[in-house]
């Protein structure tokens, strides 16, 4: 295996997030997204320094589906620069890696 990956990414409210687990589960960009509601983020933008309470998706995928997904992503997200990372899966269960790639793949 070793290609899958975890995204994150911050939306504003609990709304849009599941708006965005929803598209990408359905259209199999994703296996899993979690929703964690509560994060505060503090960041620099446009020259000033802003805090926000936001939800952090944490989205379960592979790499043959990660510039769609992130894709998918930018075009259902109200931020104007959102957040879309991923990260390599170093290391898992053996049966729910495979779980990713039968969902996605």
């Amino acid at each position: 295996m070793a290609n899958e990956l975890i995204f994150f990414a911050t939306v504003p409210n609990q709304e849009e997030g599941e708006k965005i687990a929803k598209i990408l589960v359905e259209n199999k960009f994703a296996a899993c997204v979690n929703i964690i509601p509560g994060i505060k983020s503090i960041y620099q933008w446009k020259g000033k320094i802003e805090q926000d309470n936001e939800f952090l998706l944490v989205i379960k995928s592979t790499e043959k589906k990660s510039d769609r997904l992130i894709q998918k992503v930018l075009e259902n997200h109200s931020y104007e620069t959102p957040e879309c990372i991923g990260v390599r899966i170093e290391k898992g269960s053996e049966k729910y890696l495979k779980w990713i790639h039968e969902i996605v793949d």
